[in-house]
């Protein structure tokens, strides 16, 4: 039985993966300091024998006693309202985390993935974006923060990789739903999810002409696994090239949930990227992956899994963590 860290496990992504690694019979070992986790993403696992948990935050030392075969490091605030109210502590799970854990996969001898994003690319200007493609970035800007962690991130995985020998993988991670999201974490499919079963109307930034591709996240769990085992270190696109304008996904999600509301329209954030869309070739190549679960499809799972949520949850604050705590940080 292959023993398997998983950071960020309490997280959207990290719940899923630990999920995925049980099912495929491997002893996983998840960590989170909940910062912007939930335990009760991961509380079915807990009975599980071949689940173990470690409430740790990652930027300090990471010791897990015992072998380790994978290491998958998914450990990061990703929506913009957490990375903006944590930005030190965003670069530094980014930054010092990653050294720790790569540090770690060395001494265990432990094959490393790193969830790297879509976010690398900035507000692209080739468009789709291809793994090639350097990326258009403001290191200084407000999203500056999560972008340059994950830049970073991916370069000292690369250094681990080129200097020590380590075996390395990185995914970019284009936009991802499913159940486990949070309503209230300020991108753009729970927020209107959550505005459209509140009976608010959908606020779209700009003018709505910005495009993004969701990816189901099943798909993009098959996709990370694949990677995993696959002997491809450079960066891979996983995500769903299928592309929709954010005017067109609110209306969808109007006529999904069956409301009336209207749609407001307010500025566009500073950086916020124009177009998303990734190239999947490599994929498709390598891996013999692509996505299989079909908007309409993924959003109505999703949609059903907000709506049996309790009533209290469908209001609480976004970043409903203590941020506080990680400011003297």
């Amino acid at each position: 039985m292959k023993r398997v860290l998983i950071t960020g496990a309490a997280g959207f992504l990290g719940s899923h993966l630990c999920d995925r690694f049980i099912r495929e019979g491997h002893h996983v070992i998840g960590m989170d300091n909940l910062i912007t986790g939930d335990m009760r993403n991961i509380e079915h696992l807990m009975p599980n024998p071949h689940f173990e948990f470690y409430h740790h935050d990652v930027t300090k030392f990471v010791h897990v006693p015992g072998d380790l075969h994978y290491i998958l490091h998914f450990a990061s605030p990703a929506s913009p309202i957490d990375y903006l109210k944590i930005p030190i502590q965003t670069l530094k799970v980014g930054a010092m985390g990653t050294h720790n854990l790569l540090g770690l996969a060395r001494a265990k001898g432990a094959r490393f993935i790193i969830a790297s994003t879509s976010e690398v690319y900035g507000d692209p200007l080739v468009h789709p974006q291809t793994e090639d493609y350097w990326g258009h970035v403001n290191p200084i800007g407000p999203r500056g923060c999560y972008d340059e962690a994950k830049r970073y991130q991916e370069a000292i995985t690369m250094a681990y990789h080129r200097y020590h020998g380590l075996e390395t993988r990185i995914v970019r991670i284009f936009n991802t739903y499913g159940p486990r999201m949070r309503l209230n974490d300020g991108r753009v499919l729970p927020a209107f999810i959550g505005q459209a079963l509140r009976g608010e109307d959908l606020t779209v930034f700009g003018d709505g002409s910005q495009t993004r591709s969701f990816c189901y996240v099943d798909d993009l769990v098959e996709g990370i696994h694949r990677l995993l085992l696959s002997d491809y270190p450079y960066p891979v696109n996983i995500g769903n090239p299928a592309e929709i304008t954010i005017g067109e996904f609110a209306e969808e999600i109007i006529k999904i949930t069956g409301t009336s509301q209207k749609v407001i329209y307010k500025p566009l954030p500073q950086d916020d990227p124009k177009q998303r869309q990734p190239d999947i070739t490599k994929a498709r190549e390598i891996l013999e992956w692509e996505p299989k679960v079909l908007r309409e499809e993924g959003l109505r799972i999703t949609l059903d899994y907000f709506k049996n949520l309790p009533e209290e949850r469908l209001y609480e604050e976004s970043g409903h963590r203590v941020f506080e705590e990680f400011k003297k940080d």
